[in-house]
């Protein structure tokens, strides 16, 4: 029984160091999520444990070593909230200079909204767009004619659901903006370029029924997390004809030629072979499938404003492919801006409250705001 508090102590820290360093291919990423995102709660058992080593270590080595463990978790533990904090200093006027003045309903980052209770239940309605592939469609409370967000889920191309993440579609369905959340074919059955015709089917469908749902058909932005960030982006620059108001893309691979190059077979999602069922193959041998599903090489002047969101942290989806899209972006004199967490993993929104929630829901209606206006 005496040993618990130092073990614990010994596990917060190393959970801790999950805010960072990168999580190793042996330990499972959502411990990093766990740290990232929920650490601020997690501190807590860190702090108590810290107090009781330090009223009963009796300067005893294993009490004394319980509590630099205790102190140590309690800190890395907050140390994202902090980072938050510091970037949402100067978030609104990034935003600002990226796409002129927007709004949002609460501050880039407050303790306080670690409180805050999750979104309200809206309802939505199951619909069938094209095919076999349904959308769950929620109405903008409060707004109407309303923009539309089409919402693309993640999934490595092969797996995923239009439910993921539901809060936050209930999150901007709140804040008066309609929200698609989209079924697309998956592969190995279908390969690109089949989910880029299903973003343009749901488009489609969506502004020839937009009196009846209530939406602004001339005021449609794509939002796409993972591998649907990549639909997203690559749809955009490479159908201008789709005429959407903006791309949102959450830790996205821009460039899958880049991808392939680096990826490992061995690597945490076995990318390159995920690549190639995506695709068809692999670079030399559908070098146009590649090119077609690489946003970063049909970035143009009249491609939409962009906003970008990535962990430096993530071991899914390497941070340089986010890095690269905004270099070529600001090449080609595009709106845009790229929001960089230093603490964050993959899929750091996932609590709409968390110090990577509070920042993707700060910059994300800005955007809107900005460019749906």
């Amino acid at each position: 029984m005496r040993w618990i508090p130092f073990c614990l102590s010994l596990a917060l820290a190393a959970l801790g160091l999950l805010t960072v360093f990168k999580a190793p291919p042996w330990v499972d990423w959502r411990l990093a999520l766990l740290a990232g995102e929920f650490g601020h709660w997690i501190s807590l058992m860190a702090l108590g444990i810290l107090i009781l080593a330090c009223s009963r270590s009796g300067g005893s080595a294993r009490g004394i070593a319980t509590a630099v463990l205790a102190g140590a978790a309690f800190v890395l533990l907050l140390k994202p909230s902090y980072q938050a904090w510091r970037l949402g200093r100067s978030l609104s006027s990034e935003l600002g200079a990226a796409f002129g003045p927007g709004k949002s309903s609460r501050p880039p980052f407050s303790l306080a909204a670690h409180f805050s209770p999750q979104p309200a239940a809206v309802p939505f309605e199951t619909i069938r767009y094209a095919g076999e592939l349904d959308l769950d469609f929620y109405r903008a409370i409060g707004r109407t004619p309303a923009p539309c967000v089409i919402v693309i889920h993640g999934g490595g191309w092969d797996n995923g659901d239009r439910r993921e993440l539901q809060p936050f579609n209930r999150w901007l369905a709140c804040r008066g903006y309609a929200v698609a959340a989209i079924s697309y074919r998956l592969a190995p059955r279908s390969i690109w370029p089949a989910q880029r015709e299903d973003v343009a089917a749901a488009v489609e469908f969506l502004r020839a029924r937009s009196a009846s749902f209530g939406i602004d058909p001339a005021r449609i932005v794509l939002f796409g997390r993972s591998a649907g960030g990549q639909i997203a982006e690559a749809s955009a620059y490479g159908l201008p004809g789709l005429g959407v108001r903006g791309v949102i893309a959450l830790y996205a691979p821009a460039d899958l030629n880049f991808a392939y190059a680096f990826g490992k077979e061995d690597d945490v999602l076995k990318s390159p072979f995920l690549i190639r069922q995506f695709l068809g193959g692999t670079p030399s041998e559908v070098s146009a499938a590649y090119d077609s599903a690489s946003a970063i090489g049909q970035v143009g002047p009249a491609s939409p404003p962009t906003l970008l969101m990535h962990g430096e942290l993530d071991p899914l989806v390497w941070h340089r492919q986010s890095e690269r899209l905004n270099d070529r972006l600001g090449q080609a004199g595009v709106a845009h801006a790229f929001v960089s967490l230093p603490w964050a993993t993959h899929a750091f929104e996932f609590n709409v409250n968390s110090p990577g929630g509070q920042l993707t829901t700060y910059a994300v209606e800005w955007f809107l705001a900005a460019e749906t206006k």
